[in-house]
C-alpha cells in the first residue's frame, strides 16, 4: 500500500506505546503503508489542577481530534475510557481493538488488597467513578487527588504521599508495570469505566480509512462498547460523572452492568441487563432508563 497514514497521539508513554501498537498492527496487516506519529499536548497536559470543572478528560482528546478534522493527521488513537459519549460531528470510533483486562488495580508498598486497607488510609485517585466506589466501600478511607501519567502517579506513591493508588491494569501492564499490581478488583469491588482497556481509533467519516481501519476491528470488544457507550450516552455521561459500564458477552448473550454514584459514595444506583448481542445499543439505553428511574436522576443532577 503506497499511502501514509498519520496518528495523532499524546506525549505521555502509555499514549505513546499504545500509538505505536496501532502503528505496527497497520504496518503488519497494510505492507508498505507508512505510518507516522504527531505527538502533541493537548490542553488537559498542560493543566496543573483538577480538570473536574473545566472540561475532564476531554481535554485531553479535543487538540487531537482538530487535528483530524483540519487535515494535519489522518486517526487518532485513544483509551476509550477517556473517550466523551458523543464525538464531535464527522468523526466516529473506526475501530475497536480487542479488549484488554478492564479491571481497577490497587497499587501499593504496604497493603495487599483494598480490604487490607488501615483504617483512614490515604488512597489517590482523581476519578470520580474511583472515588465514589471506594467510598461507598470503605467510607473511612482519605481519598486525595492524583493527577499525572502512570509513572508520574507511581512516583508519589512511591514517595510515601499516599498508602495506596487506583490504576487501570490495562494501562500498567501495557507499560510493562505488571508487577506493581497488589489486586486486581473485580466487577464486584469496582465497576470499571466506560470502554476501560478498549484503544480506540478515530478517524474521519469516510469510507476509504474506515476500510483501512477494518482489519483492526474486533467485532465482540466493539458489540460490548457500543452497549457501554450507549448507556453512557443516555445519562448524558462524561468523565466528569460518576458513571460505570461493563459488558460481556456469555452464551452468545450480552450482560452488562451500569452504576451511577454521587462523588461522596452515599447514594450508588446499579442494575443489570441482558440480551441479544444484536442489541447492544439498545440494551445500553434500557439499561440507561431503568437506573434513572430507580433514582440516578437526582444522583447525576441533585434534584
Amino acid at each position: 500500500m503506497n499511502r501514509e497514514v498519520r496518528i495523532a497521539t499524546r506525549k505521555s508513554p502509555l499514549a505513546l506505546w499504545q500509538a505505536e501498537h496501532v502503528a505496527l498492527r497497520l504496518r503488519t496487516v497494510h505492507p508498505g503503508l507508512t505510518v507516522q506519529l504527531l505527538p502533541m499536548v493537548t490542553e488537559g497536559d498542560r493543566i496543573t489542577g483538577s480538570l473536574t470543572n473545566v472540561g475532564g478528560k476531554g481535554l485531553f482528546i479535543k487538540e487531537l481530534e482538530s487535528a483530524i478534522l483540519e487535515g494535519r493527521a489522518d486517526i487518532a488513537v485513544h483509551s476509550m475510557k477517556d473517550m466523551p459519549a458523543d464525538l464531535p460531528s464527522g468523526l466516529v470510533i473506526g475501530a475497536a481493538l480487542e479488549r484488554a483486562d478492564p479491571r481497577d488495580a490497587i497499587v501499593s508498598a504496604s497493603y495487599a488488597s483494598l480490604a487490607a486497607l488501615r483504617h483512614g488510609a490515604r488512597v489517590g485517585t482523581s476519578s470520580l467513578r474511583r472515588q465514589s466506589q471506594l467510598r461507598h466501600a470503605r467510607p473511612d478511607l482519605e481519598i486525595l487527588a492524583l493527577r499525572g501519567n502512570v509513572e508520574t502517579r507511581l512516583r508519589k506513591l512511591d514517595a510515601g504521599d499516599f498508602d495506596a493508588i487506583v490504576l487501570a491494569v490495562a494501562g500498567l501492564e501495557r507499560l510493562g508495570l505488571g508487577a506493581r499490581i497488589r489486586e486486581k478488583l473485580g466487577a464486584d469491588q469496582m465497576l470499571p469505566a466506560v470502554g476501560q482497556g478498549v484503544i480506540g481509533i478515530e478517524c474521519r467519516d469516510e469510507s476509504e480509512m474506515r476500510k483501512l481501519l477494518q482489519p483492526l476491528e474486533h467485532a465482540a470488544t466493539r458489540t460490548c462498547l457500543d452497549a457501554e457507550r450507549a448507556f453512557s450516552a443516555r445519562l448524558g455521561g462524561s468523565c466528569q460523572s460518576p458513571i460505570a459500564a461493563y459488558a460481556h458477552l456469555a452464551c452468545d448473550r450480552l450482560k452488562l452492568r451500569g452504576l451511577v454514584g454521587s462523588p461522596d459514595g452515599a447514594q450508588v444506583v446499579a442494575d443489570a441487563i441482558e440480551g441479544a448481542l444484536t442489541e447492544s445499543t439498545v440494551l445500553g439505553t434500557a439499561l440507561a432508563e431503568r437506573v434513572l428511574a430507580a433514582g440516578a436522576q437526582g444522583v447525576l443532577w441533585g434534584s
